[in-house]
């Protein structure tokens, strides 16, 4: 049995971090309706790098996370598609939104009302920067919260200006800490009943991205400094050069920066950085990265990659995300499952049972009304006249 199974999560996100929380949810046993509006399908479904899926509505930015739910187009703005949701709304246990502010209000999507009609309903609001802000009625997108949050000061090469981080790891990251905020309120809500409501601010995310840095700036005041792929400190904490393409060490502690010594046959060297204070060796940062960079060139990055691994020194040979999916790491795991010829990745988790499961390819856009609102007793004949009066859609 998975964790949520018998569960009831109405989806009412579009984009990535907040289909990303429901799709989470839903691998993990959850039954997920995504429901988006008859007139304006989530606008991923015609995004991706295949122009055939996007003319379909089936993009592959929108199949990312669209697996594992049921799909409803229901029109919230007419009164007999409100009345359809409120009587939906009885049947959930979570709610997900990520609308703006104004179209919660004009849509009857604010927490009070629907607690009133649910509540002990967990309610999980996902915006750019939350429900209590100066800034909370302002628009936001990754790169947005990036520049805001200063992740992409942080990121880059000294020298070259602030980088922004190529995938939308703000909004993979704020449906991560959405999800985890949801499964923890309904913990709570099995001990206690009651429901909970769950602010969810994209920017507040982005510092636990970087908490690390968030933590050394509250208590230094001082911005970290952007290294790019060369640590200002440590010498075996950067890629090198090898003799067909680059290799990412990760020496990071000084026993993982001796055995690299060892590694590459310098044992000299290895038993004076076992002896060197920690906060010394930032001393020796340029003569031990000049010893590495000539060494490096003598063999290929895969052959640095194992040789270095065997010395229990973390290294990578720099791969494209194609490489990294055919390695035999990706085949061991349950991280990317296959449905019929389709392949997604799933979870970044797995359990010894009832692990993350991805069980129905992603669905068309209002593939499932008729039968998730006959569930409601609205019958055929009753369906074809709010079809008709465009209060839902279904594509057949």
């Amino acid at each position: 049995m998975q964790p949520f199974e018998g569960l009831r999560v109405l989806d009412l996100t579009h984009v990535f971090a907040g289909p990303f929380c429901a799709y989470q949810l839903g691998v993990l046993g959850a039954e997920v309706i995504k429901i988006e509006p008859v007139d304006r399908p989530d606008m991923t479904r015609i995004e991706g790098a295949d122009a055939d899926l996007n003319a379909a509505g089936m993009g592959l930015s929108f199949q990312a996370q669209g697996g594992g739910k049921k799909t409803l187009a229901l029109d919230l703005k007419s009164e007999e598609g409100r009345d359809l949701f409120d009587r939906l709304i009885a049947t959930a246990d979570v709610l997900v939104q990520n609308y703006t502010a104004q179209a919660v209000e004009a849509l009857g999507l604010d927490y009070e009302r629907l607690s009133a009609l649910k509540p002990d309903l967990i309610y999980c609001a996902i915006s750019g920067f939350g429900q209590v802000s100066p800034k909370a009625a302002h628009p936001a997108y990754d790169n947005v919260i990036q520049a805001f949050s200063g992740i992409m000061s942080t990121n880059g090469d000294v020298g070259q200006g602030p980088l922004r981080i190529g995938p939308a790891v703000i909004d993979y990251g704020t449906g991560v800490q959405a999800a985890l905020a949801i499964s923890a309120a309904l913990f709570g809500r099995a001990q206690t009943g009651l429901g909970r409501r769950v602010d969810v601010a994209m920017a507040d995310a982005a510092l636990m991205l970087m908490n690390s840095y968030t933590a050394a700036t509250l208590a230094t005041g001082d911005v970290p400094r952007p290294d790019g792929n060369h640590d200002l400190e440590l010498a075996g904490y950067r890629t090198f050069e090898t003799s067909d393409g680059q290799l990412m060490i990760g020496a990071f502690t000084n026993a993982q920066m001796a055995n690299l010594m060892t590694a590459v046959g310098d044992d000299a060297t290895a038993a004076e950085i076992l002896a060197t204070p920690r906060a010394e060796v930032g001393s020796r940062r340029m003569a031990d990265a000049a010893r590495l960079e000539r060494v490096m060139l003598n063999r290929t990055a895969a052959e640095w990659e194992d040789h270095l691994n065997a010395h229990h020194v973390p290294a990578a040979r720099v791969r494209g995300i194609d490489e990294a999916l055919q390695e035999s790491h990706y085949q061991a795991r349950k991280v990317v499952q296959t449905i019929g010829e389709d392949r997604f990745a799933v979870a970044g988790f797995t359990y010894d049972h009832g692990g993350p499961e991805l069980k129905t390819l992603p669905r068309a856009h209002g593939a499932d009304s008729r039968s998730v609102l006959a569930e409601l007793g609205v019958d055929a004949a009753k369906f074809a006249n709010l079809a008709a009066k465009g209060v839902v859609f279904s594509p057949s």
